[in-house]
């Protein structure tokens, strides 16, 4: 599943839809579970967008003696002056 095809926005407003139609609950079994199915795969997607957002987060970060490093959100650091 690959997510850069994806827009997290867009991925949870489908979930909002999806989520509406199921608490109406006009639909038959069948229908629910196929938007049942279509929810837990997106659910997923959002995940695994997420995680790869976190994954590119780099703080700033000044140290005592006034150095800056760029910090990955995983803690691997590079100094920049």
């Amino acid at each position: 599943m690959k997510t850069n095809k994806y827009k997290y926005e867009e991925v949870l407003s489908r979930l909002e839809e999806i989520t509406n139609q199921l608490e109406k609950g006009n639909l038959t079994l069948e229908e629910a579970l196929t938007l049942f199915e279509e929810g837990i795969n997106l659910t997923k997607v959002c995940s695994k967008i997420l995680d790869e957002a976190e994954g590119k987060i780099e703080v700033l970060v000044k140290d005592l003696n006034g150095n800056i490093s760029l910090k990955d959100f995983n803690g691997g650091s590079e100094e920049i002056g």
